[in-house]
């Protein structure tokens, strides 16, 4: 008995954890990728490659945070003064230190802004100059934007 115990125990670890992957494979072959209420369903099957078909098109990759705060710090220098978008750069580094990293860049690209907004008038763009991401702003104005 206790020989057969032991067969029957050996051979369900020998198949067990292959039932499960093969299982749990099979379980996620058809997943719905098409957003709720879409009325179009897409389907991922493990076994559609895209053989024979032409590449379907790809959704715009979505912009990095760093990348909107830009955009929308270029704005508000455009529509209000680089001062109002040098107190938003330092606010945003406050709220959000993950972009720290790109603060130097964004300031640099700010001061840049500034001298193209005020055409060429470099000592107008630095009277705006605030203590933000190390005087970036400041070697912005006196970069040529490039």
């Amino acid at each position: 008995m206790n020989q057969l115990a032991s067969r029957l125990g050996k051979t369900l670890a020998f198949v067990l954890p292959f039932v499960l992957v093969t299982t749990g494979t099979l379980a996620v072959t058809r997943v719905s990728w098409a957003p709720a209420g879409s009325g179009e369903k897409q389907v991922l099957a493990a076994s559609s490659l895209n053989v024979g078909r032409a590449p379907a098109k790809q959704a715009p990759a979505k912009a990095a945070p760093q990348d909107l705060l830009r955009d929308r710090l270029l704005r508000t220098l455009r529509t209000e003064n680089p001062g109002a978008a040098l107190d938003a750069l330092a606010l945003a580094m406050q709220q959000q230190p993950s972009l720290t990293r790109y603060c130097t860049g964004i300031a640099r690209d700010l001061g840049q802004a500034a001298v193209r907004k005020y055409h060429g008038d470099v000592k107008r763009a630095q009277s705006f100059a605030r203590p933000v991401c190390d005087g970036s702003f400041a070697v912005g104005t006196l970069t040529p934007a490039g």
